[in-house]
């Protein structure tokens, strides 16, 4: 390796930490849990939390298949969607319901703000 690879190498290495500590940050701030129970708010009009209202209820919901609440109409798009909802899943619904499952009846548009989503994923995991 030549010196000047060698400072090269030396001058990103300060950079490369603190791109690092931004990641580390993000994700700490990503998974608050107790703001995403405030975003839950705006989602438990429908989907109450002991019963199944105009929504079915979202305890438990990760791991879960998609339209499996017994007593629940679900639309007939919802029940063919045959999803498992793990983090990927319902980010992308939570994001867009309409693009994530095109014809379900959930008459919401989607949350657009990533660390609100992110948010709500980390109150969901503990919701049972």
């Amino acid at each position: 390796m030549t010196r000047e690879r060698r400072v090269r190498r030396a001058r990103r290495a300060p950079l490369i930490g603190a791109l690092l500590m931004v990641g580390l940050c993000h994700s700490a701030a990503a998974a608050d849990a107790e703001h995403g129970k405030g975003v839950f708010e705006a989602c438990a009009a429908c989907h109450a939390e002991n019963s199944n209202a105009l929504g079915p209820t979202l305890k438990g919901i990760f791991g879960r298949r998609s339209a499996a609440v017994e007593d629940f109409r679900y639309s007939p798009a919802m029940t063919r969607a045959n999803l498992v909802w793990d983090e990927t899943n319902l980010r992308e619904f939570i994001s867009d319901p309409q693009a994530k499952v095109k014809g379900n009846r959930m008459p919401f548009g989607g949350i657009p703000n990533r660390a609100d989503v992110d948010d709500l994923l980390a109150y969901l995991k503990d919701y049972k």
